[in-house]
Formats: structure tokens, C-alpha cells, sequence
């Protein structure tokens, strides 16, 4: 993954979403909680997923979060308003691997933190990976 702390992001996301700081999401340091951070990619990704037609989280067939990474690259303080952008790095069989990029709608330069999260799809009764949803797969391509 290109670092979009030192770089333009090689490519156009396939998802943007603006998302409200709320002052129930700082802690005790007068800035956003780590744990928040996650809250809001996972959010993102949620919202990305709804947009994709003939896809529903209630299906039997389903993402699973199975790693994450985050870089935290600034702290962010209240009122702020973050743009996150999704990008696709990897489109597997059964799995994908999305980078993201949370920075201030006021000025893209203020990169609060990147990284990315691997999802695998999975049948929500045996548990077991099965195919990546070809709306998904048609949906990471842009």
C-alpha cells in the first residue's frame, strides 16, 4: 500500500464518506479515543457496502473483519469534520484487503490516520470462507 502520509494515493477510491465528530467521542486528553478511530472506518465501510446494489448485511453470506491496521498519524479534537476514503489494495478468492485514508474535510493535508483492513466473506451458519459476491468484486474494480 502507498503511504498517503508521504503520497497521493495511486488511485481514485471506490468509496468517500464525510463523518461528524461528536464530543462524546473524545476521552480524557481532549481528543478522539484510539477505539473511535475504528468506529468510523468501520462505518465507512458499512455505508460502502450498503451502496453496493444486491448486497445486504443480513444475508447469509457475509464480511468478517479479520485484521486491521491503523497508523495514527495526528490526534483529532472536536468539532471536526473527517472525509474517509476506501480504497481497494487486493481482491481475493474469498477475501479483500481495503486501505484507508481518514484526514479533515477542511484541508485533505490533515491526515489523521491510515492503514488498512482485511474482510473475508463468510457463511454465516457453518462459519466457513466462501466466494467473494460478484456485486462486491464488480464494486471493487470502480
Amino acid at each position: 500500500m502507498t503511504d498517503p502520509a508521504t503520497a497521493d494515493p495511486p488511485r481514485k477510491p471506490v468509496f468517500r464518506t464525510a463523518i461528524s465528530v461528536r464530543w462524546g467521542d473524545m476521552d480524557a486528553f481532549e481528543h478522539v479515543n484510539n477505539a473511535q478511530y475504528l468506529r468510523y472506518l468501520e462505518e465507512a465501510r458499512v455505508q460502502w457496502l450498503a451502496s453496493i446494489g444486491g448486497i445486504s448485511l443480513n444475508d447469509r453470506i457475509s464480511p468478517v473483519l479479520v485484521a486491521s491496521h491503523v497508523n495514527y498519524r495526528r490526534p483529532i479534537e472536536w468539532p471536526e469534520q473527517l472525509v474517509v476514503e476506501l480504497f481497494i489494495d487486493k481482491v481475493g478468492n474469498s477475501s479483500l484487503t481495503m486501505a484507508h485514508r481518514m484526514s479533515s474535510s477542511e484541508d485533505a493535508d490533515v491526515l489523521y490516520s491510515d492503514g488498512n483492513v482485511v474482510m473475508v466473506w463468510i457463511d454465516t451458519q457453518t462459519g466457513k470462507s466462501v466466494a467473494l459476491p460478484d456485486a462486491v468484486r464488480t464494486a471493487c474494480i470502480g
